[in-house]
């Protein structure tokens, strides 16, 4: 059967029929009996009488088929000259006995736990522990500052917090106890415990009462079963950027997640039980829950955890390294890790040192690939390279070349076409279809699939409002593109502000109010440049008060560190530039798509409604002399 073919059989036989079909493939307390409520739109729920648990699915299942001594998961830690690993039976002994000490903390199934890891195995055990009672996991990406963490603490208002005694780059050990403690102090939700792994490189303090010792909970802790858990009850909430700084919950449920994420396995990675399988991301990600922890484990497959960068730990070579002495069959990265390679070793010459026969396809995602990237790691390493495109909010991929079903022609420059269960469609603003090659608002037709969102935590009118209100039937992606003649997707450019740096979803919004917070700022933006490297960064301009005698030069210094401070390096903030002005609409909203797209080189108008067409060409005459600057 040809793909197009299926997408085509898809469409005639409908959603239901594929994903009942699916749901067979995973195991069941209580099988559904029904595949999708449908009554309150857009709140679908899938299989929403089946019971189930994802630790099950992710663990037990594998020791009860008798593949408990297969791996399970390959730890590479270059930062601390660390290898090991787990199998099947070990991974599940040590989940079991954390989730025996969360619920001898008083963790029972919907309480919320926060995870504040770098890469270490402890992270996913926590993880898949939480999954076990039936408890609601949030992962918080270590490199977010306090003011960050404070904010998902209040959200979360978790029980009990996860955390470890630091995170390690390759030239510097990051503390995080610090960071936490900072977090809960200004955050007016207090956990009741907090447990902290501590690592050699740096012992953090224990506060009396409050703190745990990771080894001391483990070593008194019994061992805890599966808690049978409904299938739209939440597995995970995880914190996306939203355009206004306010960080939006994203839901997950636990069974259409488990469904998703087992199906994407075979049919989009091409990968089966017991082959080794490296998405090279952070577990704080939504690539890191999915195709980190829970996909391939719910698939059977081996994966692995690598804490170290693409380059420098030590060389441009470290990736091909992990592939070679692994055995690893498909790679998922983000563009930026292969950008960042290509820079250090623009010939290849790092990869013709290893043995990469093992590696049968790459895939790319978390921001838009740019062609040249795409051909020239196709070229080095000769295999399919795969862009493909999805979101936090989707959970799995919207459009890729799907593997395991039937190898497409690759378009550089597109994620190719809308994976089985997803229906693509581009639109105007008034949200009608738009031609065939014309750049619109992409959206996906509802009911979203299994494995999607199904709300923000306590946010329901927002859920509404930011992503249906817009386009009724259909879920707003928050990206632009187009369609092509063939059928194949171009995701172009995000329609809001929120900006992506090297794969992270970022707020401009956020970052702005860190900005006007500083007593000398009177007006600012935060736009997203292009950045070979990253995709993305930000680029702040600042309008300061009148009578300030301070040098410009020393207040931008101030409000990049402010940034560092608040939000945390993985904004990357550096570039910022002192402005007479900020180019508005006569309405006042900032031209930012404007600003934008001078500061890139782009071809611009002047918009018609703009209030002070000067302000704009003031605006381009400081971009060239910050260029000039350097």
């Amino acid at each position: 059967m040809e793909f197009h073919i299926y997408f085509r059989t898809v469409d005639v036989l409908s959603n239901t029929e594929l994903w009942e079909k699916a749901g067979t493939e995973i195991f069941w307390y209580q099988a559904p009996t029904v595949v999708l409520d449908d009554s309150d739109p857009p709140f679908y729920r899938w299989y929403p009488d089946g019971i189930t648990n994802a630790c099950y699915n992710a663990l037990d299942v594998h020791v009860r088929d008798g593949r408990g001594d297969q791996t399970a998961l390959i730890y590479d830690s270059p930062v601390t000259d660390t290898e090991s690993s787990l199998t099947y039976s070990e991974l599940l002994e040590r989940v079991a006995r954390f989730a025996g000490a969360l619920a001898a903390l008083g963790v029972q199934k919907g309480d919320r736990v926060l995870v504040y890891m770098p890469m270490v195995p402890e992270a996913l055990i926590a993880m898949l522990a939480c999954a076990r009672l039936g408890a609601i996991h949030s992962v918080v990406f270590g490199g977010f500052a306090s003011n960050e963490l404070a904010v998902r603490i209040d959200d979360a208002t978790p029980k009990v917090i996860v955390s470890a005694s630091c995170g390690i780059e390759p030239t510097r050990i990051v503390a995080y106890k610090p960071l936490l403690d900072k977090a809960i102090e200004i955050a007016a939700h207090k956990p009741d415990h907090c447990i902290v792994l501590q690592r050699p490189q740096t012992v953090a303090e224990l506060l009396v009462d409050r703190d745990l010792d990771w080894q001391q909970v483990m070593d008194n802790a019994e061992a805890a079963d599966c808690v049978p858990v409904a299938a739209n009850e939440p597995l995970y909430i995880l914190y996306t950027s939203g355009t206004t700084g306010q960080p939006k919950g994203v839901v997950r449920d636990t069974g259409g997640s488990i469904v998703a994420l087992k199906w994407s396995m075979s049919r989009i990675y091409n990968v089966q039980p017991g082959d080794v399988y490296w998405a090279a991301s952070d577990v704080g990600w939504v690539v890191g829950h999915s195709y980190i922890v829970y996909g391939p484990l719910f698939n059977g497959n081996t994966t692995l955890l690598y804490e170290g960068k693409p380059v420098g730990t030590p060389d441009p070579g470290a990736f091909w390294r992990v592939i070679s002495e692994h055995n690893v069959k498909v790679l998922f990265t983000a563009p930026t890790a292969f950008r960042a390679i290509k820079k250090e070793d623009p010939t290849g010459k790092y990869i013709a040192k290893y043995d990469l026969d093992c590696l049968e396809s790459l895939f790319l995602a978390g921001e838009r690939c740019d062609p040249d990237t795409l051909n020239w790691a196709s070229s080095k390493l000769g295999i399919p390279v795969i862009d493909h495109w999805w979101q936090t909010e989707t959970g799995w991929p919207i459009c890729s070349n799907c593997l395991g079903i039937e190898m497409l022609p690759i378009v550089p420059g597109s994620p190719a076409r809308p994976v089985p269960g997803y229906k693509v469609d581009v639109v105007d603003a008034n949200g009608s279809p738009v031609a065939r090659g014309e750049i619109g608002a992409l959206v996906v037709e509802l009911p979203l699939p299994p494995g999607n969102f199904t709300g923000l935590w306590n946010a329901d009118d927002r859920f509404l409002s930011a992503y249906f209100k817009s386009y009724p039937g259909y879920y707003e992606t928050g990206d632009a593109g187009y369609i092509d003649e063939n059928g194949y997707v171009f995701v172009m450019a995000r329609t809001d502000d929120v900006i992506n740096v090297a794969g992270h979803r970022l707020s401009t919004g956020a970052m702005e109010e860190v900005l006007s917070g500083h007593p000398d700022v009177a007006e600012c933006a935060v736009i997203g440049v292009a950045d070979p490297m990253k995709g993305q960064v930000p680029f702040g301009l600042l309008v300061l008060n009148a009578g300030i005698e301070r040098p410009p030069e020393s207040i931008v210094a101030d409000v990049i560190q402010k940034v560092r401070d608040e939000i945390g390096p993985v904004a990357a903030f550096r570039r910022c530039m002192v402005v007479d002005r900020l180019p508005k609409t006569r309405s006042g909203k900032i031209l930012r798509g404007t600003m934008r797209s001078i500061a890139d080189g782009e071809s611009w108008t002047m918009p018609a409604t703009i209030d002070d067409p000067v302000s704009l060409d003031e605006i381009s005459e400081a971009f060239a002399q910050f260029q000039v600057a350097g």
